[in-house]
């Protein structure tokens, strides 16, 4: 059983520099507060096969949370999946870019969520936090791309 949400945001910066920024996932802390932590294997630029490891904290419960880069095609297109094994994992997730006639970016963010165990009880629950946060996560995105310029 799975469930999406996605959120969709215009951003104030060009492609090249908002696709830089996300590929970088070390900088979700500066726009996901349940981001406690966030580290990348191996250093360097990301590519495909790069790992993310994070720290978060959900529902009060802290829990440790890998995502593979199994796609990325600069600057339009980044695909991740966990490979970690929690109750609810995001089975598949993404950004989509693509430039406004302004020069901006439009982003397009979602995330296939999957319950696992207990995890299928809570994952209605966890889908609708989601969805209710999505405007502001797309906020706290805009806000912190525009930032790093």
């Amino acid at each position: 059983m799975s469930t999406q949400f996605e959120v969709v945001v215009d951003v104030d910066r060009p492609i090249e520099d908002v696709f830089a920024y996300l590929a970088d996932g070390r900088n979700d802390p500066e726009f996901s507060p349940r981001v406690l932590k966030m580290e990348k294997n191996p250093d360097g630029d990301t590519h495909v096969g790069t790992v993310f490891h994070s720290t978060v904290k959900d529902a009060g419960m802290r829990s440790e949370r890998d995502f593979e880069i199994y796609e990325l095609s600069a600057p339009t297109r980044m695909r991740w999946h966990e490979v970690s094994h929690n109750s609810i994992t995001a089975q598949d997730g993404g950004y989509d870019l693509e430039p406004t006639p302004d020069g901006g970016t439009r982003v397009r963010l979602f995330n296939v969520l999957e319950g696992h165990g207990v995890g299928k009880v809570l994952l209605p629950l966890a889908a609708s936090a989601s969805r209710k946060d999505a405007p502001a996560f797309g906020r706290r995105i805009k806000e912190a791309v525009e930032a790093s310029a």
